[in-house]
Parts: C-alpha cells; structure tokens; sequence
C-alpha cells in the first residue's frame, strides 16, 4: 500500500538556480535532506502503528460483538446429536401442550398467521418493534402485517367459537420480530403456545393469576420430570414451588440494579420466580419492563422466569396475564400516551365489553425445549438466521446450529 510519495529538494542559488552544495554533504545527500528522509521515516512508522491500532480495535470490537451475540460456555458438548435432537424436541413438545391442554381445560384451534393493520389486533408488544407487513395482489395491496403474538386475537376467538367460562383455547403460533437483538435465547424467529381461558369479572384477581400460575408451573416440573426419566444426562432443577413477587418489591429488594440484574439476582436464589406486575411505573419512575396497553392488566400479569445454569442467567419460560377490562384499558392506553387507540375495534369491543373476561399467556416452544434438554443456543433446537461471524464462532466452537 503506498501510503505517501515524496522527493529530496536541495537549496538553489538565488541567481544562477543552481544547487548549492552542503560543505557538510556526504555522497550528495545533504544533513538536511537526511533531516527530511528521517521525519518522513518517523511519519511512516506513525502511521503504520496507527493503523495496526485501528485494525486491532476493529477485531476488539468485532470481539466484542461476538460475545454479545454469543456465549459458548466453557467445556459445553452438546449431550445429543442433530438426529436425536429432533426426536427430543418432539417428545418434549407432544408431553408439554397435551398436559397442559388437560391442566387449563384448553382445546388446540387454528390461528392467524398475519392480521391487517387497522383491525388493532396485531401485539405492539414494547410499542416499538416494526411488524414485517406486506401488500396482497389479489386484494388491491391491502397491507397484512405478520402477527407478533396473538394475545388480542384469541380474546375474539373465545367469543366467535362459543366457549364458555372456565374452557379456553391453545395454538401453535409462529411470529417474526425483526427488530430483536439476537443472542443465544432471542431469535427473530419465535414459536410459543399462545392460550387464553374465559374467567368472570370477579375471577379478576391477584389469586387467579397466581393459581393459573401454579398450574403452569406444575406442568413445567412434570415435563422436567418425563425428561430426566428418558435422558440419563438431564437432571431435575426446577424447585417444588414457584417464588413470588412484585416488579416493585424486587425493586427495593435490589435498588440500585436494573431490572434484568434483579430477574437475575433473585432467580439465582430461588430458582423458579414468578415476577408480577410488569408494565406500569415503579417507584424509582422506571418500568421494569414494557408491555402493550391494551391486553395484559399490568396490575394482574407475570412472567415466569427460571434459573439456567447451563448459560448462567436468568431465562423467561412464560409471559401471561389478565386480560384488561374497559377501566384498565382507558387507564393504560393514557398511560402510554396512546389514547386514540380506543377507536380500533378490538379497543371497542373491550370498552363495550362485547368481548369475554379472560386469563391467556405465551410460552416460548424453543425455550423451554433448551432448557429441558440443556441446550447452549436458542439455535440448537429451531431454524433461524444469523449473523455470519456468530455462525463461524458456532462452528469452531462445534456447537450446531440448525
């Protein structure tokens, strides 16, 4: 790489332009010139050493990029291999989604993979994930958004499929965030049993989440269980009960953390936690964490988070909640700053209450798949993409992704 060019230049006689010689001159070169051909030596190996500086801070930052993208636990092995991965997703599957159909009284149904917009159906989640939309030929390019989560939806197909109370729904739903931040537990692609049960206005409590809790809860440790019963290497570490608490009492538990350092610290000690109350503003003026306006009650949700040792964090199994009422709704949309929302005509229905109590969650198939078969990377047990540089880390590192 030529990096500058340059030439010597002697002194000339004013009159004549000759060169004046330097008495001091060696083999015609000049102290000055040597002078000059040292400064530029010394320019030279200034800016080599900045620019082997820049590429190393560039593979420091590469690095560093990897490493939040991926974590490979030192000594990890995956226990099976690619084929007998995929009969143990299977069986960890088939165990779950049938106890749990029993324990909820829940029937699997068909669901949406894409809504439109204007229906107000589709979850807004944190408020600020972009849905992958697209135009329909056939019906003038009228936009359908894919569905982030189908916890509005279930709500209308309560109603229109004639359930009544204490029956709900399940299904198998697939979404696509991609605005998420990939690592070894979020993938911007995402698979998790959506359910939703009808409950009455007075079943509308704190003991009724925590019962469905419960419930889930037990389903959980059953399967763990079934597991360690058909795989030798799989040990049970869930906890007989599950922990709970409030976002606001973790808060003054851990003050001057953030919120996924508390989900940490507390999970590490119990085990199994149930953390409530998501949503709203705490104490200190933050949220714990975000939550659309317009499905979860914030004062009557949960998410169950575990400890995972296999990866040293704390992981999230499952998110549910009370659906909001016409109160918690209005509430909730003023608090997000979103009011005008209350014209969609899924808002409607609720604020009319055309539209049944309910109690519904998500929980994610491919997490709890990892964490019953003690998998490193969200990527060993469903198809997603990748950055590259964290596919080849993968590959020295011989952990396979699918």
């Amino acid at each position: 790489m030529k990096i500058f060019n340059y030439k010597f230049v002697s002194a000339r006689h004013p009159q004549t332009c000759k060169p004046i010689k330097d008495p001091a001159a060696s083999n015609g070169v000049s102290n000055l010139q040597r002078c000059r051909a040292a400064g530029y030596l010394t320019l030279a190996a200034v800016l080599l050493a900045g620019i082997k500086l820049a590429l190393r801070n560039k593979a420091a930052q590469k690095w560093s990029e990897i490493m939040k993208n991926l974590s490979i636990p030192t000594g990890y092995e995956p226990a099976l291999n690619l084929h007998d991965t995929q009969i143990a997703i299977k069986t960890v599957k088939d165990f779950f989604q049938n106890l749990l159909a029993e324990r909820l009284n829940l029937l699997r149904v068909s669901a949406p993979l894409f809504v439109t917009p204007e229906s107000g159906l589709n979850d807004n989640l944190n408020g600020v994930e972009r849905p992958v939309s697209f135009g329909i030929k056939d019906q003038g390019e009228a936009q359908a958004e894919i569905v982030h989560s189908l916890a509005k939806w279930k709500r209308y197909a309560l109603q229109k499929y004639g359930f009544s109370v204490g029956e709900g729904l399940y299904t198998d739903m697939s979404a696509i965030r991609r605005d998420e931040e990939t690592d070894n537990i979020h993938s911007i692609y995402v698979d998790q049993w959506d359910w939703e049960k009808i409950i009455t206005k007075e079943m509308r409590t704190l003991d009724t989440l925590k019962d469905t809790v419960r419930n889930v809860y037990k389903v959980l440790r059953k399967t763990e269980k079934y597991m360690a019963i058909r795989y030798d290497y799989i040990e049970e570490i869930l906890p007989h009960d599950i922990f709970f608490i409030t976002t606001g009492e973790l808060e003054k538990m851990f003050p001057d953390s953030t919120p996924k350092e508390r989900e940490y610290y507390i999970s590490k000690e119990k085990r199994a936690v149930c953390v409530m109350q998501i949503g709203d503003l705490l104490a200190s003026g933050e949220k714990h964490d975000g939550r659309a306006p317009d499905y979860d009650d914030w004062a009557l949700n949960a998410d169950i988070i575990v400890y995972y040792p296999v990866l040293d964090i704390a992981l999230e199994l499952s998110s549910m909640g009370i659906r909001v009422d016409k109160e918690a709704l209005l509430s909730q949309l003023e608090k997000a700053g979103c009011p005008e929302r209350a014209e969609l005509p899924f808002q409607k229905a609720v604020i009319s209450e055309a539209l049944p109590y309910t109690i519904g969650g998500g929980i994610g198939q491919s997490r709890i798949c990892m964490f019953f078969l003690r998998k490193a990377h969200i990527g060993e047990v469903q198809c997603s993409l990748w950055p590259e540089y964290v596919m080849e880390e993968a590959r020295k590192a011989r952990l396979p992704l699918l």
